[in-house]
């Protein structure tokens, strides 16, 4: 992937795009302000799931086997996945063990961030995206922009044309008259995906949720889709990344206010689905569990990039960020966009790619992130914190990191610092008042700034020409 500043030139071309991300951003802005004004004190439910997730993530492992053991006894089968190699292949193993060449999926960052739609069709197993915006992504062969609409770069025009042109490929074709009304294209969607909902035997889902203490995963949508996968397929695997366990039920309490509100602007969501282990006769017969790592135990044993692991997908940072309104959620080279994107792949990947090192510049440090986190995610602090490691990765081969030292040089010795000034001054006099365009070398800094014009005399030379008379000195000053 290019660097993030290389693809967001692009995308900053698309006029239609930014046209449709201002308008989405800005109407799930106004609704989330209107529901979260509507709380007494939203900033101590924003605390109480901030110490929440730091209650999980300082006592990692052992709600991670609480968790474990509270399935386990209700029938549940739990894989453990150091990465996304093994998640998939525990998935693979289950379809094939099923003889399913198909399997519904209800939408997971997990699932996407691992790659199983590629992974699966590898191996010879279809996987059906049955969330809308998925659906609309899968079959334009086009990558989620978005965290929570992963096809919000899309308007309705284009989605017709998706649906009339590739819904016939993938299974019952779209009416002939379908218009761009967002009741017939939803309508053409339900009817393409419920014979896929009724043949499947294998569903596979992410979790919003991992509740340690009961061993209930939850799953919270808005269209019903995951509510069919969840209970019509004999068999259900969920992947859930370990940074979704929440210590107690009650957490789960504080969780359901604040995910609705900062995601689509709802006091609650539609659709909340809660499963522990397996129900005789009720829903999925055998039920599996991967816990997924994927690089998240790097990220914990990071003290101050740990914050980001308490991310509950909600989005908010995205709706609010003056960046991703402009460039769009393609230029991350992510499935995690935005802000939050910004911070959670070069903590999970690392930051030797060229994308990876230019995530944490994608920011205009506004701390609107911050303020519109129900998690308090500290997204600035953090990303200050990353470009600190991509200059330490340079090892100090950037022309910055050689400025760097030579200041230190200059200013580690006063005979140095005021032959230095002496001259500062001397090409201030000859460039005589003339403004600095550029330094060979130096592009990026100076291609949207000047260089400041050096002083014609230094405080010492002013303060001895100007206190001559009173005895004093440069010394003095």
């Amino acid at each position: 992937m290019p660097s993030f500043q290389r693809a967001a030139k692009g995308a900053l071309a698309d006029t239609q795009q930014r046209r449709n991300l201002a308008h989405a951003t800005a109407t799930i802005r106004a609704k989330r302000a209107a529901v979260v004004g509507e709380v007494a004190d939203w900033e101590a439910l924003r605390v109480a799931g901030a110490d929440a997730k730091d209650e999980a993530l300082h006592h990692l492992p052992d709600y991670l086997e609480q968790l474990e053991a509270n399935l386990t006894a209700r029938g549940a089968t739990v894989h453990w996945a150091r990465d996304a190699a093994e998640a998939n292949q525990v998935v693979i193993d289950v379809a094939r063990a099923q003889g399913a060449d198909e399997v519904v999926k209800v939408k997971s960052m997990a699932t996407q961030e691992i790659e199983l739609n590629e992974a699966l069709e590898e191996a010879g197993i279809a996987a059906w995206e049955t969330d809308l915006a998925e659906l609309i992504v899968q079959l334009g062969q086009d990558r989620p922009s978005h965290i929570l609409v992963p096809a919000i770069h899309r308007n309705r025009a284009e989605i017709r044309e998706i649906f009339r042109r590739e819904m016939g490929r993938a299974g019952r074709a779209a009416p002939e008259d379908l218009t761009d009304e967002p009741a017939r294209l939803a309508e053409a969607a339900r009817l393409h995906l419920r014979e896929k909902f009724l043949r499947a035997k294998v569903a596979v889902s992410g979790a919003n949720f991992a509740v340690a203490d009961t061993g209930t995963l939850v799953v919270v949508e808005s269209e019903g889709n995951g509510r069919m996968c969840l209970t019509l397929p004999q068999t259900l695997v969920s992947i859930v990344g370990v940074e979704k366990v929440l210590p107690t039920f009650a957490d789960l309490g504080t969780m359901m206010q604040l995910l609705p509100r900062s995601s689509t602007g709802e006091r609650m969501n539609p659709y909340t689905s809660t499963w522990t282990g397996v129900t005789p006769g009720d829903g999925p017969q055998e039920v599996h569990v991967v816990l997924l790592d994927n690089g998240r135990s790097r990220v914990l044993a990071d003290e101050v990039g740990r914050e980001a692991l308490r991310c509950i997908r909600c989005s908010a940072c995205l709706n609010v960020c003056p960046v991703y309104e402009r460039a769009g959620g393609h230029a991350y080279g992510s499935v995690y966009p935005g802000p939050i994107g910004a911070v959670l792949n070069p903590l999970l990947r690392g930051v030797s790619s060229d994308v990876d090192k230019s995530l944490p510049y994608a920011s205009s440090l506004c701390g609107a992130c911050f303020e519109a986190c129900p998690v308090r995610i500290d997204i600035p602090s953090l990303l200050v914190h990353l470009r600190t490691q991509v200059v330490d990765e340079a090892s100090g081969r950037s022309a910055e990191a050689a400025g760097m030292r030579a200041a230190s040089w200059v200013f580690g010795d006063h005979r140095r610092l005021e032959a230095a000034q002496r001259a500062a001054s001397l090409g201030g006099r000859l460039l005589g008042g003339r403004t600095i365009r550029s330094v060979p070398g130096l592009g990026a800094w100076t291609q949207a700034r000047d260089v400041p014009t050096p002083p014609t005399e230094t405080f010492r030379q002013w303060w001895a020409r100007s206190h001559r008379n009173d005895g004093h000195t440069g010394e003095d000053a």
